[in-house]
């Protein structure tokens, strides 16, 4: 009798244990909760702490962060003709926990619905652009941060109309690439098109040093002009102050004059290699042998 009592208590604790379970519940922080019943939201938890609930009811649980969705990269098509492999991803959040389940269900519902609207409008978007606005060697011809404002804006404004219970953020490109088959034609393209850029660098730097070469050319030739008329001056004065100096000593001592006059001639035309043949009169072989006249 006290044993079967014993196991009754048992049964009674872990019926108890087991309904408490069933009844209360903890809310954390990041998430909402919402309470079911026999598949029907009756009511929604979004403060965090302990709750409770009928033990025949259920709680479904969302997260209330940001979610990020990364979907397989897929092509387009630019207006230009060109395919790209775009590689982006979507943040987006539960703002209506109550239309999202009866709507979405589970973040895999929701994850599928948010690729069909973000591929339709990528696919909208990308198809209105050439492929110089995502991808250009020149930094303000690409106009990607606009067409993905454009893309979210398209997204969020579907989501909101669809009543999904979520609300979109942000669609970013997260990479951006070609099919194998048109790199190549890229790539010669931007090539080329880096050639012609050089080429106009290197003309405008020939042209300049051309110009600095002839300006540099006309700043010499009027230096040594201006070089050349001050020397002829200088030479002119200088010649013109030895005539005098010379004049001036002839009008003093003739006889001495000429004999230096005579000296300076000899210097400039007799050397150790030098043989004169003179007769005996002449002037030469008088001053040699005889000197000046007292």
């Amino acid at each position: 009798m006290n044993g079967r009592r014993h196991w009754t208590i048992i049964t009674l604790i872990a019926l108890a244990l087991i309904l408490l379970k069933s009844t209360f519940f903890a809310v954390d922080e990041t998430e909402f909760v919402m309470v079911t019943q026999f598949g029907r939201p009756v009511r929604l938890i979004a403060q965090a702490g302990l709750h409770a609930k009928w033990p025949f009811q259920q709680r479904r649980s969302f997260d209330k962060r940001l979610q990020v969705y990364n979907p397989v990269a897929s092509e387009f098509l630019t207006k230009d003709k060109k395919n790209l492999v775009l590689d982006n991803y979507v943040v987006w959040r539960i703002t209506d926990p109550k239309a999202f389940l009866q709507t979405m269900n589970d973040l895999v519902g929701a994850e599928m619905r948010l690729h069909d609207i973000t591929w339709a409008a990528l696919a909208a978007e990308i198809g209105n652009a050439d492929l110089s606005q995502l991808v250009s060697t020149i930094p303000g011809q690409v106009q990607s941060e606009s067409l993905m404002r454009n893309v979210t804006e398209q997204v969020r404004r579907e989501v909101a109309q669809q009543n999904f219970g979520i609300d979109v953020l942000d669609v970013r490109i997260k990479r951006l690439n070609l099919p194998e088959q048109n790199k190549e034609a890229v790539f010669a393209r931007m090539r080329a098109e880096r050639e012609r850029i050089a080429k106009q660098y290197r003309a405008e730097g020939e042209e300049a040093a051309l110009r600095i070469k002839s300006e540099a050319d006309r700043e010499r030739e009027r230096i040594l002009s201006e070089a050349y008329r001050d020397a002829e001056r200088i030479k002119g004065d200088g010649d013109a102050q030895a005539t005098r100096i010379y004049g001036a000593a002839y009008s003093r001592d003739p006889e001495f004059y000429q004999l230096v006059r005579t000296l300076q001639a000899y210097r400039k035309v007799i050397d150790d290699k030098t043989t004169a043949v003179l007769s005996s009169d002449s002037e030469l072989l008088r001053l040699l042998t005889e000197g000046r006249k007292k």
